[in-house]
């Protein structure tokens, strides 16, 4: 097992939601390794892509998730879902994840962490409490991880 792996499923790397996600990961003691989905590419949709291999099998090798998404069309975005969809059935049995949703408003947020959440369950993880959060708090990242890892 690897410790906590941090998913930041936005297109583009390094935007707010990936910072939000490193501050939750590390709020949770400490990530040892921080997936951008968006920097895969192309590659995650060709077949033995090595980047995208070793990004599976350190989801799946992973003790803790922490998944995070901008809320697209009121949902998780694609490039998540087509990440996701690579891992084999039950693929993250015995394994805790954190659904992470950023929205303009907070119902965005919530529909979107709920339909993440219902993913990665599907897929065989316990499920811990998601956490929504809204565009305008980002600037408290740190903060906000904060609160959560101590609840």
């Amino acid at each position: 097992m690897s410790g906590i792996v941090v998913v930041s499923g936005n297109p583009r790397a390094g935007p707010r939601t990936s910072t939000l996600a490193v501050a939750v990961g590390t709020a949770l003691g400490g990530a040892s390794e921080v997936v951008e989905v968006g920097a895969l590419g192309a590659g995650l949709l060709t077949p033995g892509d090595p980047a995208t291999a070793d990004t599976v099998a350190a989801i799946q090798d992973a003790d803790v998730l922490v998944v995070a998404t901008p809320t697209y069309k009121g949902s998780y975005t694609g490039i998540l879902k087509v990440l996701l969809d690579r891992l084999p059935a039950n693929a993250l049995a015995g394994k805790r994840a954190v659904p992470v949703a950023v929205a303009g408003v907070i119902p965005q947020a919530e529909a979107a962490v709920a339909l993440l959440a219902q993913l990665l369950t599907e897929l065989g993880a316990t499920v811990l409490p998601s956490l929504p959060v809204v565009e305008a708090q980002l600037a408290d990242a740190d903060t906000i991880a904060a609160k959560y890892a101590a609840g």
